[in-house]
């Protein structure tokens, strides 16, 4: 049996091009800048399409490449088709003014449903919960947001967590410090909040009150506290290791959006991410730019952050779709998700 290379997680997390891994997919995933795959809806056909994909992407080396999507629910959750239809987080919200026990007890269930079925098919690890407080200001956050109080989302979120880690997946918070205030979708545009540090404070406290795994900076800018973007700013990096006591993984969101290209080219914006402190960099949807950034970008090997991003490969086994089944943490996700998923419906049936 032939032995898998051992290559050390690198700085980069990178996306493919279909439902199966290409020539170049595999050259690329195998290239010692990477330290990872994100998939998107393009890269999903069904359940087992999805888990042969990943099995092919473990088997490129060892360690195995953490395998990563954004699959939130409502309208950010990549694989459909096969899987439980999540309700958009501001359901939780809503069920939280009228009950909150029973809000609680809803979170728990969905995350663990949302973490189980993604492990059951090889996805180590999702690009949730989403901890932007609802301003009703930003389109691109909206309904993604659990609630606009803080306690709210501290407390859905955290209940989130704690169906993710009971199905083996860890959590990443986003997007640091605060990204519901601003207008702009910074996948587009170049937002900028130009609120008073004190009042940034407040989209700041479900981070200091949960236990993450990782967390992912905004590309926003807040001039009264830094003149560059989070994911960019020494500042913003130094207040969530130093002042929150975070050590977990730092991804940088996507340096092909907008909001990045204040820091220049695809190899200038890996650097600023880089030598803010950010230890994973994402670039998805520009194959060119990871080509750009294969050749050119020379980065320093770093074992520390290379061994935080390991930690979010869970040791534990993922249970199949049947074992689930007999779950009964599952069982209440799914009729969580049926309820919140036809009270979402209903309110946008009428209006």
């Amino acid at each position: 049996m032939t032995s898998l290379p051992a290559i050390p997680l690198g700085p980069l997390m990178i996306d493919i091009a279909g439902t199966a891994l290409s020539d170049l997919d595999r050259e690329r995933l195998t290239h010692p800048l990477v330290g990872g795959a994100i998939l998107f809806a393009r890269n999903y056909q069904g359940p087992q399409q999805l888990a042969e994909l990943c099995a092919a992407i473990h088997a490129l080396r060892t360690p195995a490449l953490p395998i990563t999507i954004d699959h939130e629910g409502g309208r950010v959750q990549r694989c459909r088709e096969g899987f439980t239809r999540l309700p958009a987080m501001a359901e939780l919200g809503r069920r939280w003014d009228e009950d909150r026990d029973a809000a609680l007890e809803s979170a728990r269930a969905l995350g663990y449903v949302l973490a189980a079925e993604l492990r059951a098919c090889g996805v180590d690890f999702s690009f949730t919960p989403v901890l932007d407080l609802d301003w009703g200001r930003s389109g691109v956050i909206g309904d993604r947001a659990f609630h606009r109080e803080p306690a709210a989302v501290a407390g859905l979120a955290g209940a989130l967590i704690e169906g993710l880690q009971a199905a083996g997946m860890g959590a990443c918070g986003k997007h640091f410090p605060g990204h519901g205030w601003v207008e702009a979708d910074s996948h587009v545009a170049i937002p900028v909040d130009e609120r008073e540090p004190d009042e940034i404070e407040r989209d700041m406290r479900p981070y200091a009150q949960l236990k993450l795994d990782a967390v992912m900076p905004a590309h926003v800018i807040y001039p009264k506290v830094d003149a560059r973007p989070a994911g960019f700013s020494p500042v913003w990096i130094d207040r969530l290791r130093r002042g929150l006591g975070f050590d977990g993984v730092i991804f940088s969101d996507d340096l092909s959006m907008e909001g990045a290209s204040v820091a220049g080219d695809i190899v200038a914006r890996a650097e600023a991410a880089w030598g803010a402190g950010c230890d994973v960099l994402l670039v998805c949807n520009a194959p060119a730019a990871v080509g750009e950034l294969l050749a050119r970008w020379q980065p320093q090997p770093d074992p520390v952050r290379a061994a935080r991003l390991g930690r979010l490969l869970s040791a534990a086994r993922a249970l199949s779709r049947e074992e689930l089944a007999q779950q009964p943490l599952y069982q209440a996700g799914l009729a969580a998700a049926r309820e919140l998923g036809a009270n979402n419906e209903e309110a946008n049936c009428h209006g």
